[in-house]
């Protein structure tokens, strides 16, 4: 049951046992009966997308780029007087701009981040460390943020970094213990509050700030961090550092997750520990991340305590601002001063997040600090990926690749086959006869708007081909598995699919839009496989050959893939990282910019056909599924003659309808 739905007196006793924690030393210029508003605002899930920038197309994108929540920012702190700005991580990698900086020209010690740049021109109040920040490894991370680190790789010196404090309470050196930034940390700064007269009076207000990585990072990142760090579950590390930061004696305390919310039952291990990390006492609010979603949203609705309408998670304040820079979290607190202390009023307090684009082509107008601070970095990311490694016969696409348009795929899974052949034989002769496999997914499928596809033009092929081909930077892992495994890979990746009822006469979705893109897995290297959409989950594939005979339970092969898969991301069963055969040096970007430059010119006899198709499935009703607009040309070029657009939508996206029948 909700506080907010209790009577006042009871309401008022709940939160008064709820503040109980952290009670703040008494101030002379307030009474009980004083009040305040206090907004929280929050980025998440930047990604380095400082500018409004693609990269990729080369060309302005005005539905992203932090350049334009900058203008939010501004417009948020003339509306609020009282504001308080965090970031909840995943902040310094995503972009190409990000990869120039971090993998092609290093910053040196005395420069900071792009990004960084533009967050200190709006003046954060601190932040935390997402997954993603570990991605470039722990030397790369304890410079750009500032941070003497005592791991391997570290740095001892002080470098150039963000100017506001970044706290992270669950990553802990291997070397001493100790975590690796400063796990909670406490920001003070004067607000306006009104009397219970009406009088104004300026206050101080302390809030106190504890930070939260994503636990799996030991898997995701195992090649950077393994025996250098050591990961806590989420609510563990609240519960050991909260009385540390409620000795401080703040007024409030603000919680910053790099992650979501999941109803599962709890384990340390958990990606998305925002429910549980909410029902820890001591937590007045509540900032979430990593699920490139909007909380409160509809995403949300039905979940157990959770008010996706106004933004609370167990009763506790809580946002997550999108990602990209497309948004701005805001929680509007309202604060009133009881028994010496402030209480957060419930009742009229809420979240929201606020896009940067209301609607189509009506995005709000760039914040013209931002360009001319990061201008430089710009055109030299430019510069670089626009660097000549080959030609192009044929347009390699993700428009259509849950439908069975792998021409993007295919580059990827001959990349890295190849570099397969060529390493293992060499490292591992034992495995020199075993067939080696190739996994690839579509990292651009439409998730973050009209334009998120990989989408590389017949013609001169740059780096920026490759960059568009393969958007993570990843490095190569191989597994040894058997043909049981390679079928419960296949029917995990089938869960893309929602369960089609032929015998339905109403219009049905073909996608799961809650299993994510990059986890759809589709693995070629004389593999032949059909995906049956009426079936139940992990009974979906109905035929899996390779080189045209039946593939056996006990079949061994290796299957080739990235290090994030390899490691257990995505939950894939019999992928944990123990069957890892070999972990490659070299990011699968870069050896897919050798493996084009080395072909010169791509054509079809250089990319294997579609491996797998679905089932022939006759449907009373329509299959459906939302993509770009006016794509239907790229299908047929693709040989799926049975889709057909349905409706524009005027947003740039359109349904599409697929006949299963043949």
């Amino acid at each position: 049951m909700s506080l907010r739905h209790l009577a006042p007196a009871i309401l008022a006793t709940a939160l008064l046992a709820g503040c109980a924690g952290h009670a703040a030393k008494p101030n002379p210029l307030l009474q009980d009966g004083a009040r305040a508003n206090v907004a929280i605002l929050e980025t998440t899930d930047i990604h380095a997308n400082v500018l409004s920038y693609d990269y990729y197309k080369l060309k302005p994108d005005d539905s992203l780029g932090y350049e334009r929540t900058a203008t939010l920012i501004r417009r948020a702190r003339t509306e609020f007087p009282n504001t308080f700005l965090f970031d909840s991580g995943d902040t310094i990698q995503g972009s190409v701009l990000a990869d120039y900086q971090a993998l092609v020209k290093p910053v040196g010690c005395d420069q900071e981040l792009a990004i960084y740049k533009a967050m200190d021109a709006l003046g954060y109040d601190g932040g935390t460390a997402g997954n993603h920040e570990f991605n470039y490894g722990l030397g790369f991370l304890s410079q750009v943020t500032g941070t003497p680190m005592n791991v391997d790789g570290g740095h001892s010196d002080r470098c150039d970094g963000p100017h506001f404090p970044l706290v992270l309470s669950n990553v802990d050196s291997a070397r001493d213990g100790q975590p690796i930034f400063k796990p909670w940390a406490v920001v003070t700064k004067s607000i306006e509050a009104y009397t219970a007269d009406g009088s104004k009076v300026s206050v101080p207000l302390k809030i106190g700030i504890i930070g939260f990585t994503p636990p799996p990072i030991m898997q995701w990142d195992k090649q950077n961090l393994a025996g250098k760090v050591s990961v806590t579950g989420v609510v563990e590390a609240a519960q050991k550092y909260l009385p540390q930061l409620e000795a401080q004696h703040p007024d409030l305390i603000v919680a910053i997750l790099h992650g979501g919310l999941d109803t599962s039952p709890y384990t340390p291990e958990m990606e998305n520990g925002g429910w549980y990390l909410a029902g820890v006492k001591g937590i007045d609010v509540l900032l979430l991340g990593h699920s490139h979603t909007e909380f409160p949203g509809p995403h949300y609705a039905g979940m157990k305590d959770v008010d996706a309408r106004l933004g609370f998670v167990r009763n506790v304040p809580a946002v997550m601002g999108g990602f990209f820079g497309k948004d701005l979290g805001v929680i509007q607190l309202v604060l009133n001063r009881q028994n010496g202390r402030w209480v957060v009023d419930l009742d009229n307090t809420h979240s929201e997040v606020r896009p940067i684009c209301p609607q189509k082509n009506q995005c709000v107008p760039v914040d013209p600090e931002i360009a001319p601070l990061v201008q430089q970095a710009h055109e030299a990311a430019i510069a670089y990926v626009n660097t000549p490694i080959g030609n192009n016969t044929l347009r390699m696409s993700s428009y259509f690749a849950d439908e069975g348009n792998m021409t993007a795929l295919a580059a990827v899974n001959a990349a890295q086959a190849d570099y397969m052949r060529s390493e293992l034989p060499r490292l591992h002769p034992e495995l020199a006869n075993v067939p080696v496999l190739s996994s690839a997914a579509a990292f651009r499928s439409g998730f973050g708007g009209p334009d998120d596809y990989t989408d590389v033009a017949p013609g001169p092929l740059t780096l920026r081909s490759a960059a568009d081909l393969y958007f993570y930077p990843n490095t190569l892992a191989a597994v040894k598995i058997d043909g049981a495994g390679l079928k419960a890979w296949l029917e995990k990746s089938a869960e893309r699919f929602n369960r089609i009822d032929p015998n339905k006469a109403d219009e049905q979705d073909l996608i799961n839009d809650h299993y994510p893109g990059f986890n759809f897995d589709q693995i070629q290297g004389g593999v032949h496989y059909v995906i049956d959409v009426s079936k139940p989950v992990g009974q979906r594939i109905t035929s899996l050959t390779y080189h045209g005979k039946r593939v056996t339970p006990n079949q061994p092969f290796i299957v080739v893939t990235n290090n994030y898969r390899a490691s257990g991301g995505g939950n894939f069963p019999g992928l944990d990282g123990k069957n890892i055969v070999l972990s490659a040096p070299d990011g699968t970007r870069e050896i897919l910019a050798k493996w084009l430059e080395q072909h010169q010119t791509i054509s079809t006899k250089d990319l294997e056909p579609t491996s797998w198709k679905f089932a022939a499935l006759k449907t009373h009703g329509p299959v459906v599924f939302k993509g770009a607009s006016d794509r239907q040309a790229l299908a047929h070029e693709a040989r799926l003659d049975d889709i057909r657009q349905l409706k524009d939508h005027g947003d740039g996206t359109a349904t599409y309808a697929i006949d299963l029948s043949h």
